[in-house]
């Protein structure tokens, strides 16, 4: 093992820069799982929010980046060597935003509270991810999302068992959950001001040329050139792909809170449901992540969401043994695992390197806001027709946009133009 925790042989296959940002992921994730895990919990049982007011604000939680991602990715593109930067400051935003949750008691200021953190999300996920492929060579770029996945789930491991014990241990317990959050986010911020290169050539050499891509001095990166991206068929299939299937992505806290009233979990047990998520995540994205790179990044990404339809099976099941919320988190963090890094390894492969952040957040906009609509539409449906109906009418989505997404898979990646 090597001193972050991975082992060597993992280590040795990807970039020191990819270890840098996976522990700065993996400590900011510690303080998002933190709030998340507590959120739902906070805001409709303590807050008294119903199932649409809670999907209003989780569509914000969730959905908001899509606002912003596209200004981070084409800031941190334009700025040459600014990745590091912009993700830097996504990070001291979000961070600054856990102690405002004190204040915010009703729907408007926790909304507010929350389109500020997600705008940090939004401004800090392309730079992130686009040095991360800058830093990986084509052949281990699974590999290398699946590290810092496996990284960044660690804190999402750790983050709601923190949040359980300050509650536990706490008599105002969702304040001291905020508070603690913070500090943690602030150190976060700290790892990747002083460990991460600012540059992702100090990390590894770059030999690909994205699919079409003639000239790369020639590709500036402008606004209207990100845009421009989506001419390409791969990375617009890719976006297309990734808006279909997020339409029928229930949000996880609605999988949590479903479980919940299956199972009639105590609420002073609700925080450790994200645990199951999280482990599954941990111990699957770095082998998916390699299998991947093997046999096919689309194979194993439509193969996450076939994980995910199981899931949803399970959950309208009549099943009410023991083994059943076990089998759902397994479920649930095996998508999360074939999918988040795998999604980004599919989309480089179309994207030249000097517009890979703009590449990407296109990708991940059109992912985001998609799952805004989600939020919303199943938050109004589990209101109006009750929850078995939402999910059901969920699967049925997932399941047509699966068939759609393996129609209109993109083609092979050409990682070097033909002579």
């Amino acid at each position: 093992m090597d001193r972050t925790g991975v082992p060597a042989r993992v280590s040795a296959a990807v970039a020191p820069t990819v270890l840098a940002l996976g522990a700065v992921s993996l400590i900011t994730d510690v303080s998002s799982e933190m709030v998340t895990a507590v959120l739902p919990l906070y805001l409709v049982t303590g807050l008294g929010l119903s199932p649409l007011g809670f999907g209003l604000l989780d569509g914000v939680y969730n959905g908001f980046s899509a606002l912003v991602r596209l200004a981070g990715g084409h800031l941190a593109d334009r700025g040459g060597g600014r990745h590091k930067w912009i993700a830097g400051l996504g990070y001291g935003v979000s961070a600054l935003c856990k102690p405002l949750l004190l204040l915010a008691h009703t729907l408007t200021p926790i909304g507010l509270v929350l389109a500020a953190d997600r705008t940090g999300k939004g401004l800090r996920t392309a730079p992130r991810d686009a040095l991360i492929s800058l830093s990986s060579t084509p052949e281990n770029r699974g590999r290398a999302f699946g590290v810092h996945r496996a990284m960044d789930t660690a804190g999402a491991l750790l983050g709601p068992l923190a949040a359980f014990l300050i509650l536990r241990a706490t008599v105002d317990g969702y304040d001291a959950v905020f508070t603690v959050s913070f500090c943690v986010a602030v150190v976060g911020v700290l790892v990747l001001v002083l460990f991460v290169p600012g540059s992702p050539s100090a990390a590894a050499p770059r030999t690909e040329k994205a699919v079409g891509v003639e000239d790369e001095k020639a590709v500036r990166p402008t606004l209207g050139a990100a845009l421009a991206l989506l001419a390409r068929r791969d990375l617009r299939r890719v976006t297309v792909c990734a808006l279909l299937l997020g339409l029928a992505t229930v949000s996880d806290s609605f999988v949590y809170l479903l479980l919940q009233r299956r199972l009639g979990v105590p609420d002073r047990w609700f925080a450790l449901l994200p645990l199951g998520t999280a482990a599954a995540f941990l111990l699957l994205a770095v082998p998916l992540g390699r299998l991947a790179d093997r046999v096919g990044r689309w194979r194993v990404f439509l193969g996450g969401h076939g994980a995910l339809l199981t899931a949803y099976a399970l959950l309208l099941t009549s099943w009410h043994g023991t083994a059943l919320p076990y089998a759902v988190l397994v479920l649930h963090g095996a998508f999360y695992a074939a999918t988040d890094g795998v999604l980004m390894a599919v989309a480089s492969d179309s994207v030249p390197e000097r517009l890979r952040s703009s590449g990407l957040a296109l990708v991940q906009t059109g992912q985001a806001a998609a799952r805004f609509v989600c939020s919303l539409g199943f938050g109004a449906a589990w209101t109006l027709w009750g929850d078995r109906t939402a999910l059901t009418a969920s699967a049925v989505a997932l399941a047509v946009c699966a068939v759609s997404a393996f129609i209109l898979r993109p083609g092979r990646p050409v990682l070097e133009p033909a002579s």
